[in-house]
């Protein structure tokens, strides 16, 4: 293990099936990942735990860390004074014990993050089209015509914005591109290994 560990961005358009790829990557890679975890002000949903799928914060909690520098990237999402953030504690800690960190964040996140740790690994999985993952987002059956409009605008958006990655999987088959994700990480291991 290198000496000192590697940070793994993650990012792509609603519907194009990170979480389902990120889940596979954690489980198949070579190089074993931590994945940060979020904290958010909004409340949390169904099942989800504290600590596990996000930190739950209220927005006086997430304005002090705001204030003490507390994230190395935060937005409030779609205007609606909701707030996500990854804290520094979630990725320095990890980093320093020698550990590669996953972080799962949209391309304006990602663009923060990469200003901070230039050397981060930067992923971006992409649909085959616009028009399939519109296909995907209708077959999905659980959103308005307005939120699927919605994301198929934020989609453009992320795809013109994601220049500045690295790397670019297009997620048409699951398994080719689970298998890409992880070789990309087993050769930026190699190369690290190499300078180390």
């Amino acid at each position: 293990m290198s000496k000192f560990g590697r940070l793994l961005i993650l990012s792509g358009p609603s519907g194009v099936g990170k979480s389902t790829i990120r889940d596979l990557v954690l489980e198949q890679s070579s190089v074993p990942l931590q994945l940060s975890v979020s904290a958010t002000t909004r409340l949390p949903r169904g099942q989800e735990k504290n600590g596990v799928d996000y930190y739950f914060f209220s927005p006086d909690e997430f304005q002090k860390m705001r204030d003490a520098d507390g994230f190395v990237e935060c937005k409030e999402v779609f205007g609606r004074n909701v707030w996500y953030g990854t804290l520094r504690s979630e990725v320095e800690g990890h980093l320093e014990a020698g550990r590669w960190v996953m972080l799962e964040i949209d391309v304006d996140g990602a663009a923060d993050v990469v200003s901070r740790y230039p050397d981060a690994i930067t992923v971006f999985i992409a649909p085959p089209s616009l028009e399939i993952l519109e296909a995907r987002l209708r077959s999905r059956g659980t959103e308005s015509e307005e939120a699927i409009r919605n994301r198929l605008s934020r989609a453009q958006y992320e795809m013109e914005r994601s220049g500045f990655y690295r790397y670019r999987v297009v997620n048409e088959d699951l398994t080719a591109a689970v298998n890409e994700f992880c070789e990309i990480i087993r050769e930026e291991e190699e190369r690290g290994e190499k300078h180390d």
